[in-house]
């Protein structure tokens, strides 16, 4: 039995199955929350949702584990344990003893890789902490295939930083543990991704992810204060979560843009989300940092033409055939390719893109997760 407080949000799955998992989200936010959202709904198993908020992720890294083993009375009644990264697996299962089962563990990011911001530098208790969850789970999974090779490539050196015993062993074990199942896009994002749009409006161009550093706004800001000082006409969606403390460029953007800007701020619902995704044209990404790209699949389903950077995960998600003309090589080249889609009216979204990445919707992407289910379940 689980005993929620009012930290916690328990959300029973479908009981099409009588194998029971339980999932276990330290950072219910944004497309973390969605991605868990998205699997208990979809799945043929019945998946329990036991979470705390998205604040002091630090702290939920390192501390998470005492807070979701007091809350579970029996864990006898699971047959699977499904978790995200900002946990630490082995307290888990000290805590739970002897009957803790199987534990799925999923890296939305790793700390080995994570950009840090100015003044910062790398705790590595945390990179050591990712180390021995993907030790101590069941199976690793990443949300791309980039991410994977990301943590494989950072992971030998910073075994290294060791002063002795250096455990090299343990990247060719947990290396036998990895495999990718990319997140889950809601079903909705489809219903209106081909409704025409009227050519004879400004273009409206989208930022839809969070108001952080490691999202790069800087560059994207300067970019649209370039289009302006050139007299380019367009229009600004501004959406994302943001914390009380964010960069001082969006301040600055609502001044300058404030004729531009149509919208500023998070959307209260996830219908209203995508109401303001298909207001839009062009989305736009400059991140730093980014393993999949929730966020950037939605407004493209939603039938924004995408601009995104020639690395991290988007070469990977975008099909080759469109990566000459909605990838960018520097902030020269996405000036020069945002400057032709402004100038030539209304930019139409590329052919058979959004059918192409539609298959990320739940509806045809759940099976992979549940034939991952099934195959440990079986094993057990």
């Amino acid at each position: 039995m689980l005993l929620p407080d009012n930290n916690s949000i328990l959300v029973l799955g479908a009981p099409l199955n009588t194998q029971r998992i339980l999932f276990l989200e330290s950072f219910y936010s944004g497309s973390h929350k969605a991605f868990a959202d998205g699997l208990v709904r979809n799945s043929k198993y019945t998946i329990d949702l036991l979470t705390l908020p998205a604040r002091f992720w630090k702290w939920r890294m390192k501390g998470s584990s005492l807070y979701f083993a007091r809350q579970i009375n029996d864990i006898k009644k699971y047959d699977l344990i499904f978790a995200t990264d900002l946990i630490n697996i082995s307290d888990l299962e000290m805590l739970l003893g002897e009957n803790c089962p199987p534990v799925i563990l999923y890296f939305h990011e790793n700390q080995l890789a994570y950009p840090l911001n100015s003044g910062e530098t790398l705790d590595y208790h945390y990179g050591l902490t990712d180390l021995t969850n993907a030790l101590g789970a069941e199976r690793v999974v990443f949300n791309s295939n980039t991410h994977m090779k990301t943590f494989l490539t950072e992971l030998p050196p910073f075994i290294r930083h060791m002063p002795d015993t250096v455990p090299l062993w343990s990247v060719e074990k947990i290396r036998q543990k990895f495999l990718v199942i990319y997140p889950g896009i809601d079903d909705l994002v489809l219903e209106s991704s081909h409704e025409k749009k009227k050519t004879d409006r400004i273009p409206v161009i989208v930022w839809n992810h969070r108001w952080e550093y490691d999202k790069n706004p800087e560059d994207f800001f300067t970019t649209l204060f370039q289009l302006k000082k050139e007299g380019i006409p367009f229009k600004l969606i501004l959406l994302g979560e943001k914390y009380s403390k964010y960069p001082r460029v969006f301040k600055t953007a609502e001044k300058i843009l404030k004729v531009e800007i149509v919208h500023s701020g998070y959307a209260d619902s996830y219908m209203e989300y995508l109401s303001l995704l298909r207001q839009g044209d062009i989305v736009i990404s400059t991140a730093h940092q980014e393993n999949y790209g929730i966020s950037i699949v939605e407004a493209i389903l939603s039938g924004c033409t995408p601009l995104l950077p020639d690395r991290l995960s988007y070469p990977e998600i975008i099909p080759e055939e469109y990566h000459g003309k909605y990838l960018y090589s520097g902030n020269k080249d996405l000036l020069y390719k945002l400057k032709l889609l402004l100038t030539k009216g209304t930019p139409g979204q590329p052919k058979g893109l959004t059918d192409k990445l539609s298959r990320f919707c739940w509806s045809s992407h759940i099976i992979n997760f549940d034939n991952l289910f099934l195959r440990i379940l079986k094993a057990e």
